[in-house]
Parts: C-alpha cells; sequence; structure tokens
C-alpha cells in the first residue's frame, strides 16, 4: 500500500482533534499506520442497551470509524474520505469492559478504498469477535467539494 501522504500521521491526528462525536462516547485511535488503524473504547451505560449488551449503532460507528481512517492514511492531504457503503454482520452480544475495533485497507484504489474492519469486545482477559464490516471509503478530490 502506498501513503500518498508522507505525513498522514500527523494529519490524521489533526483530524481527530476535530472529532467531536468520538470524544462524546469516548472512543479513542491509538494505532495508526498506513493502511490500518485501532482504537478502544470503555463501556459505559451510554453505550448499552437491554441486558449490558453494546448498542449496535455504536459497534457499526467503531467500525466505521476505523476503516474510515485506515482509508484516510493513504489519500493525499488535500483529499477526503467519505463512507460509500458498509456492511456490518454481528456476531455476539458486546459485553465487558471494553470494545476494540480495528480498521485496514484490503484493496487501494484511486477513488474507492475497500476496507474491513473487526469489533471485539475484552470482558477481563476473555476477546470475542462481535461484528466484522466490509466497507467502501469514497475518496472525495478538492475540486468535488462545492460550497
Amino acid at each position: 500500500m502506498q501513503a500518498y501522504n508522507p505525513d498522514f500521521k500527523a494529519l490524521v491526528e489533526k483530524y481527530l482533534d476535530r472529532q467531536h462525536f468520538m470524544k462524546h462516547i469516548g472512543f479513542t485511535l491509538d494505532v495508526i499506520e498506513v493502511g490500518r488503524t485501532e482504537g478502544w473504547l470503555t463501556l459505559e451505560k451510554k453505550h448499552q442497551q437491554q441486558k449490558g449488551f453494546a448498542h449496535g449503532g455504536l459497534i457499526a460507528t467503531l467500525a466505521d470509524i476505523t476503516a474510515g481512517f485506515a482509508a484516510y492514511t493513504l489519500v493525499p492531504a488535500d483529499h477526503n474520505v467519505v463512507t460509500g457503503e458498509i456492511k456490518v454482520s454481528y456476531f455476539s452480544p458486546g459485553i465487558g469492559q471494553k470494545l476494540h475495533a480495528k480498521g485496514w485497507v484490503v484493496k487501494q484504489g484511486r477513488k474507492i478504498n475497500f476496507c474491513e474492519a473487526e469489533v471485539w469486545s475484552i470482558d477481563d482477559d476473555q476477546r470475542t469477535l462481535i461484528a466484522k464490516a466490509t466497507t467502501s471509503m469514497v475518496t472525495v478530490f478538492p475540486e468535488d467539494i462545492k460550497r
């Protein structure tokens, strides 16, 4: 995989600073590499639905964020990335103290990066795969942005 911006990590960290929704839910990315990101979320009551399960929308959001930023590491500095499509398959309820999400680019393209993501629940030392996602992340070129 090729990163078209040698300072991709600094740019991603700059954009993370403006990610108010991520801050609101308490999700942090702690691995930012070419074509790959990982992050953690400590589960709180606000993240849970019945019986303490992590909300499905939260799980999908973590998959979307990690896959999106994985794609973002590959595009030129003046380009953006938006989700074109995401399909999430849920395998197990998210029960535990933390969620761990990983996203990576499977196939890099000029206009679309095809990505995958996994979300794991962590309960003490037990790791359980709770969801997998496939996404297409669409590159937005500077000339495509109309204000």
